[in-house]
């Protein structure tokens, strides 16, 4: 027990001391100090830009930005589109794998789009090696790239006293791509090699098990995969089972190092924050706040798996190592469950464990990090769900005490509080009803047609509380961009493909979309010096309002829904 809980503290602390040197390294690229790598990428990037005619030097303002973002997002779904639906007959494909239909290409497309990888295929079979580069991969460097930007438009305004010169998105993508995303992703692919996993371009390989079976083993360029999966907090794994997969996660060093990558540049955009406005201990104040949350969302999933399943007690099973059902040996409990929770506070979704057989209560804390979906968060949209909690934090702060809210100097006025609520609001709209359609098909039993062959009770493989917590995972995983699952849900098929991927476009791009024109809203006011009754934002004090904010805003808006189904599934073991 001491060893592992040694490993699961070894591994957070880690973090923390690679975030901070991060986060000032993070600061220096996107204010184009010198660095390290200008050798290697300064001619790569001006390649680029002359031959795209874009030039990275021209200052836009916010709905610049936000178009240049949403257009080319737009330009790489079709593309990716393209490249499923044609897979079988395009190259790279030694193993024969056929082409997606249309509503599963969609949903595809839609997901490593959005930074989320819900798959609701089995990497190794349902993709090509050309489809994993030139479809997946790359949208894992684009997205998360993508979300670092908006983040450093952000940045901007908060910085600028009045302005409507915000940066260059293009410029912010490619620095956080090539001087970011690449060098973190190669070190980690290196490492994964040398830790056993796969880098090749060769088909499945026949091997004789230890039980004398002769078993087809998939293989292919795993190790570049899994190391963006994890740095651009992606999540989508090579194999069906991800990163319980002994070749995409071979080893426990291996373990460590693709779970410290999950939650790296979340924490590390956060110190980035504090040296980009010159205000430290702003973000050590967001910092312990979403590290509050974190831990009282992690140290209960650890205690639940480690005494094991109360279940599985009574019947007279040994379980001194914890609840092992689903997970595997060579990480152990905590390990397992401090994996499951930092991939469901952040948006990475892969997964080291089957969370559909964690205990309910742990099931319920991942659905939880995924509900308030702003403690870390994923890479650069991290930061932008936590912004509208301090938009409305000052506003309620503002009312409080009888003053006009204010933030770094800027009034913060109805147009930016109303578009700040609609954005909170709609997360557990969007979870919240596509569950109650979902529940609503499950419990008539409905003949679905052509959405699902058959009636929609069987796309369930639980019954009960757990049947409705495996819907509600489902459409919280996609709303939170996240992309894990519990997977006793029957999700490859019209009707999960196409509301899901709908759910997913809404929850990328809106909450996108509201804090950069919240942010640029306020970088174009006059700037109001600050006073003695100026609301410091810097202090334990605003960080315990803002910490309330997302309690009742967030967490309970779910409360009804989570007890329906783990809180009742926990009570009804006995």
């Amino acid at each position: 027990m001491n060893t592992e809980i040694i490993g699961v503290v070894g591994m957070f602390i880690v973090t923390l001391l690679l975030a901070i040197p991060l986060g000032k390294y993070i600061t220096n690229i996107y204010l184009r100090k010198k660095s390290i790598l200008d050798f290697l990428f300064n001619p790569i990037e001006k390649f680029m830009f002359r031959i795209s005619g874009i030039d990275p030097n021209k200052e836009m303002n916010w709905k610049q930005n936000l178009t240049a973002l949403l257009t080319i997002n737009f330009v790489w779904f079709f593309v990716c589109m393209f490249i499923l639906m044609n897979q079988g007959w395009l190259p790279l494909n030694p193993d024969g794998n056929p082409s997606m239909p249309p509503d599963l290409a969609f949903n595809t497309a839609i997901s490593f789009l959005v930074n989320c990888n819900l798959q609701h295929y089995s990497g190794e079979s349902g993709l090509t090696y050309f489809s994993q580069i030139a479809g997946v991969m790359f949208l894992q460097f684009v997205t998360a790239g993508t979300g670092m930007a908006a983040c450093a438009v952000v940045f901007n305004a908060m910085k600028e006293r009045q302005t409507e010169s915000l940066g260059n998105f293009y410029n912010y993508f490619l620095r956080s791509c090539t001087r970011i995303l690449l060098p973190i992703s190669v070190i980690t692919a290196v490492i994964l090699i040398f830790s056993g996993t796969p880098m090749t371009f060769e088909g499945k390989d026949t091997i004789i098990s230890m039980q004398g079976d002769t078993v087809q083993v998939s293989r292919g360029p795993v190790a570049a995969m899994v190391a963006i999966k994890q740095t651009g907090t992606n999540g989508g794994g090579f194999f069906g089972a991800n990163s319980a997969h002994p070749l995409e996660n071979p080893t426990y060093l291996s373990n460590m190092v693709e779970n410290i990558l999950i939650i790296l540049i979340p924490i590390a955009m956060v110190f980035a924050l504090g040296y980009y406005l010159n205000k430290r201990k702003l973000s050590w104040m967001i910092f312990g706040v979403m590290t509050i949350g974190f831990l009282l969302l992690l140290v209960p999933t650890i205690i639940q798996e480690m005494k094991g399943n109360s279940a599985i007690t009574v019947m007279g099973i040994d379980q001194h190592l914890g609840s092992m059902e689903g997970k595997e040996i060579r990480f152990g409990s905590a390990a397992s469950a401090y994996w499951g929770i930092t991939t469901t506070v952040t948006s990475n979704g892969s997964v080291n464990a089957m969370h559909d057989s964690f205990t309910p209560l742990s099931g319920a804390f991942t659905m939880l990090g995924m509900m308030v979906n702003s403690l870390y968060g994923g890479v650069g949209v991290g930061f932008l769900n936590f912004y509208i909690f301090i938009i409305l934090a000052v506003f309620i702060s503002g009312l409080m005490v009888g003053r006009t809210p204010e933030l770094f100097g800027k009034k913060v006025e109805a147009r930016e509080v109303k578009i700040a609520a609609i954005i909170a609001i709609l997360h557990p709209l969007l979870i919240l009803a596509g569950t109650a359609l979902a529940s609503h098909y499950a419990a008539n039993d409905t003949q679905m047609g052509w959405w699902f062959n058959g009636n929609a009770k069987g796309w369930l493989n639980n019954p009960s509380y757990h049947g409705f917590s495996e819907m509600l995972y489902e459409f919280t995983s996609s709303a939170a961009n996240n992309g894990s699952g519990f997977e006793g849900l029957g999700d490859n098929n019209p009707f999960w493909n196409i509301s899901t991927g709908v759910v997913l476009l809404l929850s990328r791009y809106l909450p996108i979309i509201g804090p950069v024109t919240i942010a640029g809203l306020l970088a174009n006011k006059k700037y109001i010096p600050e006073s003695a009754g100026t609301l410091k934002t810097d202090t334990v004090t605003f960080g315990i309002m803002t910490f309330a904010v997302i309690i009742i805003i967030a967490a309970l808006s779910f409360f009804p829904a989570l007890a329906l189904g783990p809180l009742a599934e926990y009570f009804s073991m006995g």
